[in-house]
C-alpha cells in the first residue's frame, strides 16, 4: 500500500512545511551542507535535487521556478553559476545523506545533507563488463566464420552437383 501523503507534517501545517524546507535548501545551497533531523533530511533531498535539476537547464523559466523556493537571489546565482556548473555531468544524486549520532537533547536522529561535489567517474564494474561482453563477442563470431567458410564449400559442391544434374537431364 502506497504511504499516504496527506496527515502529519513535519510542521504544523503544509505552508509552514514548505516554508522550513525552503529555508534548509537556501542554507543547504549556501553552505554546502547543513546538519538536520533525519525525517527533514529525507524531505529535503528531492526539493534540493529538483531545484538543482532547473539550474542545470539555466534558462530564464527555471530561475524564476526556483526563484518561488528560494527567496534569496544571491543563493540562486550561486546554483545557477557555481553549483549547477559542478554537477553538469551528473544525471542525478546531487545530494548525500550521512546519519550522525542522535541530538543530545532529544535523541532525535540526526543526519547531515551535503552536495556531492566529487567528479563523476565511471563505473568500473560496467566497463569490466562490457569489456568481458566483448571478449566473449569476439570469441563466438571466430568459430562462426569458421564455420561459414567452411560451409560454404558444400554449398558450392552442392551447387555443381545440381548443375551436372541439370546437364545430364538436358
Amino acid at each position: 500500500m502506497p504511504t499516504p501523503k496527506k496527515g502529519p507534517r513535519l510542521a504544523s501545517s503544509p505552508a509552514h512545511e514548505r516554508l522550513m524546507l525552503a529555508n534548509m535548501a537556501t542554507s543547504l545551497f549556501q553552505h554546502g551542507r547543513i546538519t538536520t533531523t533525519l525525517p527533514k533530511a529525507k524531505r529535503l533531498r528531492p526539493l534540493a535535487e529538483r531545484l538543482i535539476t532547473f539550474a542545470k537547464r539555466g534558462d530564464l523559466h527555471s530561475r524564476r521556478r526556483v526563484m518561488r523556493v528560494i527567496r534569496n537571489k544571491s543563493v540562486v546565482h550561486v546554483l545557477f553559476t557555481q553549483i549547477a556548473e559542478q554537477m553538469e555531468q551528473r544525471e542525478g544524486g546531487y545530494t548525500r545523506i550521512v546519519k550522525i549520532a542522535p541530538r543530545k537533547g532529544d535523541s532525535t536522529p540526526a543526519a547531515v545533507i551535503e552536495l556531492v561535489t566529487e567528479p563523476v567517474s565511471p563505473k568500473k564494474a560496467v566497463v569490466k563488463e562490457a569489456e568481458a561482453a566483448t571478449k566473449v563477442a569476439a570469441a563466438t563470431e571466430a568459430p562462426v566464420e569458421e564455420t561459414a567458410a567452411a560451409e560454404a564449400p558444400v554449398e558450392a559442391s552442392a551447387e555443381t552437383a545440381a548443375e551436372e544434374t541439370a546437364d545430364k537431364a538436358e
